[in-house]
């Protein structure tokens, strides 16, 4: 049998619909027909050549994030069963397979339940931003009720889903943005800085037990200069070079999340579902809402769709509506 993909075949080239064949299952796999595909900046970078860390050669079929329906299953999958729909962080990088598919053919590990409260548009455009946003809320600062912790960019794509999961942890949060987003954060229940109108002395004040950093160059600069004496500053985009001191004096401590590293490595698998269970908890709670951009797309016009990422025109994730 054969599916329909997008295919890359040089980068910056177009996006060309493909007939393949439908990939079978192997062990511990699980083949999931793609309901639809969450897009990210990183996509675009990738599409571009400019993402090297991502390691996904040419050809190559784009898209990291996804949802939709179990097909079938692999030998030694218990946790799912054709018919269950489930979304997760699942290839478009490191050679394997992305999501602009009809099918894939992906480890069970990386997959959990769909929230049954969000459509797939909704579960699609969750899983990398859900995933950086823990990794770093979580698993590095370790986050606690009562603490103060401010969310660098707290409109975009993973901003937007870390100011509600530090607020799902208790904290009191606070998130930089430009002066047309403060809405979307105050809705959430978020202080909203516009980073424009104050410098970061005027804003920080005593400074924040934790900062989280999703933009990166001069932004990670000023999360060194807003977090408090024996604070910690958490960022997923820590890759220039920057001073140290302004953290050095401050006794505070700095991690870096690079969460492509358990798709690249095969390193703790496991634990993207485990937190995209997290992530289904709190969707169905309420605790947790995608923003999406209104617009939608196929996978006929889905360079139209990296294009609204590129041009800056999205306001909020792009999903491309896959079946």
């Amino acid at each position: 049998m054969s599916m329909q993909v997008l295919v890359l075949n040089r980068y910056n080239g177009p996006l060309e619909l493909t007939e393949l064949s439908r990939p079978e299952p192997g062990a511990g796999q699980v083949l999931v027909r793609i309901a639809a595909s969450g897009l990210n900046p990183l996509d675009t970078k990738i599409r571009a050549g400019g993402a090297a860390h991502a390691r996904h050669p040419l050809p190559l079929v784009p898209g990291i994030d996804m949802a939709g329906v179990v097909e079938a299953v692999g030998a030694g999958v218990t946790a799912f069963r054709p018919g269950d729909e489930v979304y997760g962080m699942t290839g478009g990088v490191g050679g394997i397979q992305g999501s602009l598919a009809q099918y894939a053919a992906v480890d069970a590990a990386l997959l959990a339940r769909k929230p049954s409260n969000l459509s797939m548009r909704e579960a699609a455009a969750l899983p990398l931003a859900f995933v950086t946003a823990y990794s770093g809320i979580v698993d590095r600062a370790r986050v606690q009720a009562g603490q103060t912790v401010l969310v660098q960019g707290g409109a975009g794509g993973v901003g937007n889903v870390a100011v509600q999961l530090a607020r799902s942890l208790g904290a009191g949060v606070s998130a930089t943005v430009s002066a047309r987003d403060v809405e979307i954060v105050e809705r959430l229940g978020v202080a909203a800085i516009d980073y424009r109108a104050q410098t970061v002395e005027q804003y920080a004040g005593a400074g924040f037990d934790v900062v989280v950093d999703t933009v990166g160059g001069a932004t990670l600069d000023a999360s060194f200069a807003a977090v408090k004496h024996f604070g910690h500053v958490v960022s997923a985009l820590g890759w220039g070079t920057h001073a140290l001191a302004p953290l050095s004096f401050r006794e505070a401590t700095y991690s870096g999340v690079f969460t492509l590293y358990p798709l690249l490595s095969g390193e703790g698998r496991a634990h993207l579902g485990e937190m995209l269970g997290v992530a289904t908890r709190l969707a169905e709670a309420g605790q947790l809402v995608p923003r999406l951009d209104s617009r939608r797309f196929e996978l006929a016009s889905a360079g139209l769709a990296f294009d609204a990422i590129t041009d800056g025109t999205a306001r909020g994730k792009i999903v491309v509506d896959v079946m």
